[in-house]
């Protein structure tokens, strides 16, 4: 990552730590965290799902083989990957650090085919034949300049959409441009597909969209401007951009996100929090219906739904991380959540 990059990424969050309320700096690894007592009906339990291989991990993203319920982990430091077969406790590394020359593995994603998408905020997204562990195709971030490709979805249609926290636009690569790509040089350029600078306007901070997640039905996308709390709806068809109107909550410092038939659940990393989201049939609006603040949290990155429970990413960015000092709880870990 460029120096000044970095430099810019290290003072937002750490403006944002300084502006809002956290929780204590507890070093617990698992915790009963607080609920809203209205909208859940039991606290929410907190517990070590996995343990991570290394002292320098430092996990963002998270995906999970819709074949098998493999799980996978990347780690932002080293670009590492690591993979949680079923009934494992602790992963085990998949691709090594500096695979490929990859320096950073933030959003995951495995599709169908039995392929794993990873991300590098500073370079792009290489796609990875995950039963044979080979680079199938790379695509890079066109241009010159500041970049930060963060998170990733596939939608239903198989097409993978992208995030640039810096740019405020959404990348897209089609299934056809994916083969095309493999039949050829192994390596094209990202599109970009939506631009939602005039939506967040140019008053904007630095940094805004992360996560990302698509409707099941593929008609329109959802991602949040972390700095300023809010959220946006992307139409598919009509690129048509328009602010999701929130109740009961705001989406500052939002991460990742995950949608399950109408449901919506949001890791706000630096506020150590987890929110769930009733979102309406269209996407036009959300309203918040749960809460869970916790230290164990961790500064949570994102998360994941599976078999009724939510499998959180611990960052732990602000122990001696990318985004502040400190020393880390070991092992690394992904946490799992009931109860929200």
């Amino acid at each position: 990552m460029p120096r000044a990059l970095r430099s810019s990424l290290l003072a937002l969050p750490l403006a944002l730590c300084l502006a809002l309320p956290l929780a204590s700096s507890s070093q617990a690894t698992e915790g009963t965290g607080s609920t809203d007592a209205t909208t859940s009906p039991r606290p929410a339990k907190i517990r070590t799902a996995y343990a991570l291989p290394g002292d320098r991990a430092y996990p963002e993203g998270i995906a999970t083989d819709p074949r098998n319920g493999d799980v996978y982990v990347g780690s932002y430091t080293t670009g590492a990957v690591y993979r949680a077969a079923s009934g494992d406790r602790t992963a085990k590394v998949f691709l090594p650090a500096g695979t490929d020359g990859r320096s950073t593995a933030n959003g995951l994603k495995a599709d169908r085919a039995g392929r794993l998408w990873v991300t590098d905020s500073t370079a792009g997204v290489s796609v990875y034949d995950i039963r044979k562990r080979r680079l199938l195709a790379r695509f890079d971030v066109p241009g010159e300049g500041a970049r930060f490709v963060n998170d990733i979805v596939i939608a239903p249609d198989g097409t993978a959409y992208l995030t640039d926290s810096v740019r405020a636009v959404i990348y897209r690569v089609t299934p056809a441009q994916l083969s095309r790509t493999m039949a050829g040089s192994g390596r094209a350029t990202l599109a970009t597909r939506y631009d939602l600078t005039p939506a967040i306007g140019p008053d904007r901070s630095q940094y805004t969209l992360n996560g990302i997640v698509a409707d099941p039905t593929g008609r329109y996308l959802l991602t949040p401007d972390m700095s300023a709390g809010t959220l946006y709806r992307v139409d598919l068809a009509s690129g048509t951009t328009r602010r999701v109107t929130l109740k009961g909550g705001t989406m500052l410092s939002a991460d990742g996100l995950e949608l399950r038939h109408g449901t919506l659940w949001a890791a706000h990393n630096f506020r150590n929090k987890l929110t769930r989201w009733h979102v309406s049939p269209d996407g036009t609006r959300a309203w918040q219906t749960a809460e869970l603040s916790d230290p164990t949290l961790q500064a949570p990155t994102t998360l994941l739904h599976r078999a009724g429970r939510l499998l959180v990413v611990r960052s732990q960015f602000d122990k001696g991380g990318p985004l502040g000092p400190g020393v880390p709880q070991t092992p690394f870990s992904v946490a799992s959540v009931d109860g929200i």
